[in-house]
Formats: structure tokens, C-alpha cells, sequence
């Protein structure tokens, strides 16, 4: 007898051929006396359908954050709907049950919520009723009652939070994709499955690029230490366990994997002062618009006139805010100019086996310039290095780096 609390993506839910057959999987798996709870995404492009849909009344519906959440939730809610009726016509008692009707609350951030609480009462009712309960994911609501969502992939994020707030046996993740890969196996032919990967090493790998997790997700089940067994919907093979330390698997490579990420916008302050709290003036701006600032570069560009260049790259998604944010700042510190760059894409190593092993670096970077990449910015952490390069060069800079760590067999 296990209590289980497993997630399907958009992709696995998008027909309602597909649903019937997770609802089917899932009965087929359910042990007597196991409990299930199943969170689920909306139906495959359903939520750039509707964002797709507000670009139709308004350039920049995201203006208007709240009114996103409420028209973005609903996506889920059909989801959760017709994934409920599919487990009762095959016999299994099921409701399903919306972020906040599952004791969700999160703060006050439309579009980009997190989790504050989880009061699973409702959920724990209807398991004891005999009920598969079926849950919105990337949905909670906030203290006045409204709907907030948790950002892309935040179903990932609801599944695994809910998972630790019922004290569940285990969370399983279920996509398009069988586990978790060195590199993305439709960029990298030759990307190996792992069996087993630490919090540590997966969340850098999510942060960085690796669509497979969402980074808050990994963040919840090393806080709440429940295992999370990343497999496919349409095989019934092992995927990749995500737990604290290796139990099965030798640490055969130094670094675990490489992650990508397209979704990058470079912004260049130029000419500003060179002096205290000017750093603190341009980001503190961007935390109170909630925008998340990655690389950052300072480099003086005037030693005799004391001013300097403030670099760093953002979400291409928050460009137009972060946009407008910064020419604010810059007025006021008499800046020469903002200059924008949108063709450019981050590439990451990662792995805990880095720390205490000199070179690692100096071989990345060497695979780049055999296939004559430049790099634009380098970011490092204790297990993870980051280079800006062309967009239009990104696949061959992962595969560069893939081919330098992860040699072809025979």
C-alpha cells in the first residue's frame, strides 16, 4: 500500500485518446490499498492557444497579470475535468479538484506565483473516500481567493510540493521523453539516459535549459527528500530517479550533462557611473518588476572617466519589461545607451564531479574554438559553467561540448 502522486505534461493529456489511456496506465499500475493522486497540465498547445488568444485583444496581455491567471487557469480545469470522467466510465471513483480546491496558496505574483502553503485536507478526504483525485496543475490562488499561476512548467512544481505535503511514497513525472539525458537527445544523437542524478546536479541542469524539470520542482523534493522518477507516458520502462546521492549508478563522467537554453536576451548598460550602488540601483529595479537576471558582466569602459558597462542577460520573455525597466534607470544615471541583443542562447556544463578536478573549464572552452564559436559571457557556479554564444550557433556549441565530455563509443 503506497500513496502516489503522479504527472502528466500537456503532451501526455493533448487528445482525449490520450487521456483515456493515462487514465487506463494508471488503473493498470494502482497496486489494492495504493492511493493516487494525478496531477495533470492543460491539454498539449492549449495554454499558447490561449495566450494566443489575448494577443487578439491586447499587444501585451501580461500587462494585465491577473486577468492571464484567470483566463490561463482554465486550461488545467478541462484537463482535471475529462481526465476524472475517463477514470469513472472505466469503473474507478475520481473528482477532480482545482489548485485551490486542493489547498494550493501561493503569494500574490500573477503569472510567476510560488508556493507559500499546501493545506491537502480536501485532498486526504477524498483519497479516504476510495477516490483517484485528479489535480490542476500551475495553479494555486493567493490569500484574497485569486487564481495565481506558477509559471512554465509549473505543474512539475504543484505535482512535487503536493507530493511532500501528503508525505507521499514517491512523485512520478511523466513526459515525452523517458528520463533525463546528458544533453537533449533531439539536439544530441548520441545523449545517454541516466539512471539516477542528484537534487544538486538536476536542479543547475533545470535552471540552466534542461526543459525535462522545472528548476522550483527539484528545489521541493530536496526539501521535502521524496524521490522523483522522471519516465515516460508511453513506455513502461525505468526513467531517471531523482534523490539526494547515487545509490546504483558510478560517477563514470565529471560532468553529467549538458543543458541549453534559447530563451535568452542579453542587455548592455553603457556608460554609466563607476560607483557604489549603481549595481544595486539597475538590479534592485528588475527584482521589484520580478524579473530574474542571470549572467552579469562589469567591465570599465572608461579608466580616466570612471564609468563603466553593466552586462547581463534576462528571460527573452520578461525583454520587454526588462526593457522598459532599465531605459528608466539609465535616464536617471545619464547612461550613453541601452543596446539589446536577442540572437543569443546559453550553453551549460554541469556536474558535482567538476569540484577538485582543474581543467574542466579550459576544456570547454576548447571545444568551442575548434568549432570556431566565440563566447560572449561566461557565468561559473561550484558545479556548473555557463557561456553565451550566437543562437545560431547553439546546437553545434552543445554538441561541441557533448563530444569533448561524452566521447562516442567504438
Amino acid at each position: 500500500m503506497a500513496l502516489i502522486v503522479k504527472k502528466f505534461g500537456g503532451s501526455s493529456v493533448a487528445t482525449t485518446e490520450k487521456i483515456m489511456h493515462v487514465a487506463k496506465r494508471i488503473l493498470s499500475e494502482k497496486k489494492p490499498g495504493d492511493q493516487v493522486v494525478v496531477v495533470v497540465s492543460a491539454m498539449g498547445d492549449t495554454t499558447d492557444n490561449l495566450i494566443e488568444l489575448a494577443t487578439g485583444i491586447t499587444k501585451d496581455p501580461y500587462e494585465y497579470t491577473r486577468e492571464m491567471d484567470m483566463l490561463l487557469t482554465t486550461g488545467e480545469q478541462v484537463s482535471i475535468a475529462l481526465l476524472a470522467m475517463a477514470f469513472k466510465t472505466l469503473g474507478q471513483p475520481a473528482i477532480s479538484l482545482t489548485g485551490k480546491l486542493a489547498g494550493m496558496e501561493t503569494n500574490d505574483v500573477h503569472t510567476k506565483g510560488r508556493i507559500v502553503d499546501i493545506k491537502p485536507d480536501r485532498v486526504h478526504a477524498e483519497l479516504a473516500k476510495g477516490n483517484v483525485v485528479v489535480v490542476a496543475g500551475f495553479q494555486g490562488c493567493d490569500a484574497q481567493g485569486d487564481p495565481v499561476t506558477l509559471g512554465r512548467g509549473g505543474s512539475d512544481t504543484s505535482a512535487v510540493a503536493l507530493a511532500g505535503a501528503l508525505k507521499a511514497d514517491t512523485c512520478e513525472i511523466f513526459t515525452d521523453v523517458d528520463g533525463v539525458y546528458s544533453a537533449d537527445p533531439r539536439v544530441v544523437k548520441g545523449a545517454r539516459k541516466m539512471k539516477e542524478i542528484t537534487y544538486n546536479e538536476m536542479l543547475e541542469m533545470a535552471r540552466l535549459g534542461a526543459g525535462v524539470m522545472q528548476p522550483r520542482s527539484v528545489e521541493m523534493g530536496e526539501y521535502f527528500k521524496i524521490p522523483i522518477h522522471v519516465r515516460s507516458t508511453f513506455t513502461t520502462e525505468p526513467g531517471t530517479i531523482i534523490r539526494e546521492d547515487y545509490t546504483m549508478e558510478d560517477k563514470d563522467f565529471v560532468i553529467r550533462g549538458v543543458a541549453h537554453d534559447k530563451d535568452v536576451a542579453k542587455i548592455a548598460v553603457l556608460g554609466i557611473p563607476n560607483t557604489p550602488g549603481i549595481a544595486h540601483e539597475i538590479f534592485s529595479a528588475l527584482a521589484d518588476a520580478h524579473i530574474d537576471v542571470d549572467m552579469i558582466v562589469q567591465s570599465i569602459r572608461n579608466v580616466e572617466k570612471n564609468v563603466t558597462d553593466m552586462v547581463f542577460t534576462v528571460s527573452a520573455t520578461d525583454l520587454p519589461r526588462a526593457k522598459e525597466v532599465v531605459d528608466k534607470v539609465a535616464d536617471k544615471l545619464s547612461a550613453v545607451g541601452v543596446l539589446v541583443e536577442e540572437d543569443v542562447a546559453k550553453v551549460s556544463i554541469v556536474g558535482a564531479g567538476m569540484l577538485g578536478n582543474p581543467g574542466i573549464a579550459a576544456r570547454m572552452f576548447g571545444a568551442l574554438s575548434k568549432a570556431g564559436i566565440n563566447i560572449d559571457i561566461i557565468s561559473t557556479s561550484e558545479i556548473s559553467i555557463s557561456c553565451l554564444v550566437k543562437r545560431t550557433q547553439l546546437n553545434e556549441a552543445v554538441n561541441a561540448i557533448h563530444d569533448e565530455f561524452f566521447p562516442k563509443k567504438g
